[in-house]
């Protein structure tokens, strides 16, 4: 199987996703990141993301983003 390119994937979109699976809200995040709730808008429309950002949303949501890459 052939991996995806990096740049095919839209880590902003995979993190809605996620947040959708898990009935969240943007509100319920930006608690959580300690950010206005706007922010979190911001990061959902981001095709790329910071690693430690992505690493934080990813402690909290219990996910392991870098697998988007490898799918």
């Amino acid at each position: 199987m052939e991996n995806k390119s990096f740049n095919d994937v839209h880590i902003g979109r995979v993190i809605k996703a996620e947040m959708d699976r898990q009935v969240r809200k943007a509100a319920w995040l930006a608690a959580q990141l300690c950010c206005d709730r706007t922010n979190v808008y911001k990061i959902f429309e981001r095709k790329s993301i910071d690693s430690l950002m992505l690493a934080r949303i990813g402690a909290i949501l219990s996910v392991n983003f870098w697998e988007a890459y490898l799918e």
